[in-house]
């Protein structure tokens, strides 16, 4: 057991994969709700106490229950104020972190030269000025001229096989759908239905020439926009000459936190093969000195020190190769740490064990969940496993900020499974032209 500087008796740590990230908090930023100030109130990784970031809880869509007359209109997305945005992802139970004005903003930013923005607003016509939902779409062809060369690779493990689109066709997506797990229509739960009929109409009278397919990914488990969708397009495919296609996508295994356990007894629920690796390399590290998970006080200023353990797990395998794609990512998550960080969104944390950073990790964060979405490893300290210790800290800390999941994000890696995590899948829905239209 570790000892912390307040005194309080911690158990050992657990582990995880091997890739890591960080990030940095810009300037005189207010530090955000769970942030621990760096210098000599570090972030011990099993003692320290933090407390949940704050996000809006969002309400009803109309208070006085009247029918709305719900149509979609095209909308430029640097157009939509952001409060008014994120507004909308508080009234959605289905949106994640990568919903959120910032995270979209971030990708606008660094990819918006390779598609064009096809953002949808709903609204009623009886109060246009008001945005009741948003459909977050882009459009571009499946595959542009300058893909292949500009490859960046985020998540390393293969989905499942496809319904093939022609590389040519010109397709929409959601916004983001490369470098988000999870996307979603933005509305409330009353307007969902007739918001989804709205979008499926305004998509049908477009003209054909604008797009080939209909290409939405990253629909999560249960999302009821997923139902309220295949409803909306089978409703208007006749005419429109639509073939709908829903079919699974991937998985992202998830751990669900048991209410009331410590880590130790989180540890418990594990299997007792699973769990004793686990503590023993955590003991392994510990031998080698102290254990801090220490979120970065400037994210974007740590931006290379994040990538520098991307690149030394990944190579040109991972975000960061020297091509136009590389630069892209480098810009994108510059942008997520400069203007999603300050607001407990993202957060960039380095592994350190006796003074020695081994490992880097960004993380998402909402309400309930802790999204594990990327990380890098310095590879001359495998023998610490800095993975597995970094994914044990982080589920301490998800444990002691209150928190019921931790999302290990897209693939079937097998050590997310040695956690306990269990498969959610996601989604894709492909809409198709046919002969048959009008």
């Amino acid at each position: 057991m570790t000892r912390s500087r307040n005194g309080a008796v911690v158990g050992s740590r657990s582990a995880s994969s091997d890739e890591v990230s960080t990030g940095h908090r810009s300037g005189a930023q207010a530090r955000k709700p769970h942030e621990v100030p760096s210098g000599p109130e570090r972030v011990w990784c099993y003692s320290r106490r933090v407390t949940s970031p704050s996000f809006s809880a969002g309400g009803p869509a109309r208070p006085d229950g009247q029918a709305r007359g719900l149509v979609a209109r095209r909308r430029a997305f640097g157009s939509i104020a952001d409060e008014t945005w994120d507004a909308l992802v508080d009234r959605t139970p289905a949106a994640s972190p990568f919903s959120r004005h910032c995270v979209q903003q971030a990708w606008w930013d660094a990819y918006g030269a390779t598609a064009h923005d096809q953002t949808l607003v709903v609204v009623d016509e009886a109060a246009p000025e008001e945005i009741v939902a948003i459909a977050p779409l882009m459009h571009r062809h499946e595959l542009e001229p300058g893909d292949v060369a500009a490859k960046t690779t985020l998540r390393h493990q293969a989905g499942t096989t496809l319904r093939p689109v022609p590389a040519s066709a010109t397709a929409v997506f959601f916004g983001a759908s490369y470098h988000a797990d999870y996307a979603t229509i933005l509305a409330a739960p009353a307007d969902l239905p007739g918001a989804c009929d709205a979008v499926a109409a305004a998509l049908a009278d477009e003209d054909p020439s604008r797009w080939d397919v209909l290409d939405l990914r990253r629909l999560r488990a249960g999302d009821p926009a997923t139902d309220a969708l295949v409803a909306a397009f089978e409703a208007v495919a006749a005419r429109a000459g639509w073939l709908v296609t829903r079919e699974p996508e991937d998985v992202c295994p998830i751990l669900t936190l048991p209410v009331g356990l410590d880590f130790e007894g989180y540890l418990g629920t594990l299997d007792k093969k699973e769990r004793h690796e686990i503590r023993r390399k955590i003991r392994r590290a510990e031998t080698a000195g102290a254990v801090v998970l220490e979120p970065s006080a400037e994210p974007a200023a740590d931006l290379e020190a994040f990538i520098d353990l991307h690149q030394k797990r990944w190579g040109d395998e991972g975000l960061f190769p020297a091509t136009e794609g590389g630069a892209a990512s480098r810009r994108f998550f510059e942008d997520l740490f400069e203007n999603c960080a300050p607001s407990g969104i993202v957060e960039l944390d380095f592994l350190t064990v006796g003074g020695r950073r081994i490992a880097a990790g960004v993380t998402l964060h909402d309400r309930q969940t802790v999204y594990y979405y990327n990380a890098g490893v310095e590879p001359d300290a495998r023998d610490l496993s800095p993975g597995v210790v970094m994914v044990a800290c982080y589920i301490q800390r998800a444990i002691e900020l209150g928190r019921t999941r931790l999302d290990f994000m897209r693939g079937n890696e097998p050590y997310k499974y040695a956690w306990g995590a269990v498969d959610e899948p996601i989604e894709r829905l492909l809409v198709q032209r046919t002969t048959g239209g009008r």
